[in-house]
Formats: C-alpha cells, structure tokens, sequence
C-alpha cells in the first residue's frame, strides 16, 4: 500500500516523553534558542555547516521558522525542539527531513544537543518518540542518519538506537566549511522493537 503524505498541523506535533517534550519551534523560543546556540557553539560547529555571520539573528529565526512550517505543510519535513518535560527548557532540536513519500516511505534524521545536556540521555529519549512518530504515525519504512565517522557520541546513539550502519558516503556533506565522508546509517520499521540497549547513550 501508498500511503499519502501525512500533514500534520502544529497543535498535533507534541511528542511527550518521561523526561523530554518535542514540539515545533515558535517565535517566543527565539531567547532562549539563541542563549543555548550561542553558549554551545564550539561543541556544535565541528559537526555542523558553517555558520553564517546572521546565525543567531531574529531574522534568521524568523527564516527557519518560515521553512519548517513550509515543510511541514508540504508534508516533507517536521522540525522539533527537544525541551525538558518538568521545565519547558529548551535542550537542542531533532529534524525529520526530506520525507519521501510513494514506494520509498523514508525520511532522514538530524538532531543536535545543547553542550550543558549532552551525555545525559536527552537525545536518546527523542530520538525514541521521533522513530516512534515516524513508524507509527507518518507510516514510514525506512529513518536514514548520516554521522562524521569521528563523532563517537552521534554513532553510539544510533547504534543503540538500532540504527544499522549500511557503508561510507564519500564527501558528503559540508561540514564546518568543508566537505566531509559520512557514515549512513538506517532503521527500517520491521527491525525496529520500540526499545533502546542502553540508557545514556549521547
């Protein structure tokens, strides 16, 4: 069976965890956004494309916003903050992106952690109601990742997530101004049993 592409409005997207809520970005996150960008920037840069000179803007803010509802409502993309569930903290963010819909049903994954939070086990609580969403909700076969092979926190996550690592993508992506080999990895619906091996896992 086709499934049809699943839109979803942002009143629906609030994905609650024990210890994390995901949900959709929104203007008023912008301070606090830019406080745990601004704060982790040296943990993040190496992993991420370069950051332009307007990175931490309002006006950029007000740019990604406008992309992840586009996304969205095209039903190619959804864009999460990680917040704390006893607080409203804002964590880091995770992103379902480039949804494929007819005989693929895929989706690749990209998420990033506020230096503070990692390695306490945010991640992996979001990752699981995100890979959660996607099979159960979105309807979705295959959840694609691709990892620097030197980030040791991101490939542990994965793997334990259940993610298989499936070969090395020469030259990727542009990571930090250059271009960089990448791991990909996959979860396919029928390989997935709803649990991780391990706890803190970032």
């Amino acid at each position: 069976m086709i499934f049809a592409p699943a839109k979803f409005p942002a009143t629906m997207l609030v994905l609650q965890g024990q210890r994390v809520t995901l949900r959709p970005p929104k203007l008023r996150d912008f301070n606090q956004w830019v406080a745990v960008r601004k704060e982790s920037r040296n943990f993040l840069e190496k992993w991420e494309p370069r950051w332009t000179s307007d990175e931490l803007t309002v006006r950029a803010w007000r740019s990604r916003l406008r992309q992840a509802k586009s996304e969205r409502k095209n039903g190619t993309g959804i864009a999460f903050l990680v917040t704390s569930t006893n607080g409203n903290e804002l964590l880091g963010g995770i992103t379902l992106f480039n949804i494929r819909r007819g005989v693929s049903q895929s989706a690749q994954i990209g998420y990033w952690m506020g230096v503070r939070h990692a390695g306490k086990g945010y991640m992996a609580d979001a990752l699981r109601l995100v890979v959660d969403f996607s099979f159960d909700r979105l309807l979705l076969h295959r959840i694609e990742a691709a990892c620097i092979p030197g980030n040791t926190r991101s490939i542990r996550l994965l793997e334990k997530a259940g993610f298989q690592r499936e070969g090395l993508l020469n030259s990727y992506l542009r990571i930090n101004g250059e271009w960089q080999d990448h791991y990909l990895y996959a979860l396919v619906q029928e390989n997935f049993h709803g649990g991780f091996t391990g706890a803190n896992v970032e």
